[in-house]
């Protein structure tokens, strides 16, 4: 019997990269699977044969989710919660906000999470209840996600590039950017490899380090663009949310069990650019 997929969160960055790769996987966003509704995911997982869940669904509003703590708990750990309790394979997508950012070199999987805002701590309840629940699960914790769909750095940069002479962006957080594109052939690599019974956190990024003032800066220079980008601390640019000053994520675990090679940030981008 194939293996049946099913991705959840379709429409996100991550879910439009993964239906791309996937052609056969069932691609679902809220409109036609609400994972917060136990008895809807059962039925549609026993009706339509899953095996595999790719949960790349999530409340992701950093700011939205400090005011609205119940639809952030709900999408981020009831949802994966209930994909777990199905019985299928699912590989569930985290974030490095689980960290509170005060390491000095990148972050193991193992290390402790110690999340500062809401939605670094409901993503933290959502992994524990997948590991909890699942039969078989891979959390996969990113980054600094882009693409060339939907709303994200990458994209506001360029708008902006495009409509102003001078920007200001803050140059003392730290981390990674991930090109969406790069997750989804990972995940597509690790499929075949999961182990029956296996649950195992993993971290997934590009290589590489900068702030969000030089990943700016290297969006401008590769749009060709002429705005000027100034740098600026974090507290010249309050937000309701706490970030995490250092959230570099240490790649060592996933390209040892699933033999993945990695490409550097730079590349990525230059990949996301060729698409718009």
């Amino acid at each position: 019997m194939k293996n049946k997929i099913l991705i959840t969160g379709a429409k996100g960055q991550l879910g439009c990269e993964l239906g791309k790769l996937l052609k056969k996987a069932l691609l679902t966003d809220k409109e036609e699977l609400d994972i917060t509704d136990f008895s809807a995911v059962q039925k549609f997982v026993k009706d339509n044969d899953i095996q595999t869940i790719i949960n790349c669904a999530a409340y992701t509003n950093v700011e939205a989710a400090e005011d609205d703590e119940l639809k952030a708990y709900q999408l981020n750990v009831t949802g994966p919660e209930n994909l777990a309790k199905t019985g299928c394979t699912i590989i569930h997508i985290s974030t490095d906000y689980v960290f509170d950012g005060k390491n000095y070199k990148p972050y193991e999987p193992s290390d402790e999470a110690k999340p500062l805002s809401v939605y670094g701590k409901t993503k933290l309840k959502g992994e524990d209840a997948v590991l909890k629940n699942a039969r078989t699960a891979i959390i996969i914790r990113t980054a600094w996600l882009y693409s060339a769909n939907g709303k994200n750095f990458v994209k506001t940069m360029r708008r902006l590039g495009e409509e102003k002479k001078e920007i200001s962006v803050v140059a003392d957080q730290i981390g990674t950017p991930t090109y969406a594109g790069d997750l989804a052939d990972a995940v597509v690599k690790i499929l075949p490899q999961i182990k029956t019974g296996q649950k195992s956190v993993y971290h997934y990024t590009n290589e590489g380090v900068c702030s969000w003032y030089d990943f700016a800066c290297e969006i401008m220079n590769l749009s060709k663009l002429k705005c000027k980008v100034m740098p600026i601390p974090s507290n010249a640019y309050p937000t309701k949310a706490a970030r995490p000053f250092y959230s570099v994520l240490s790649k060592e675990k996933i390209k040892k069990d699933f033999g993945l090679t990695v490409a550097h940030w730079k590349e990525g981008l230059k990949k996301c650019l060729k698409q718009f």
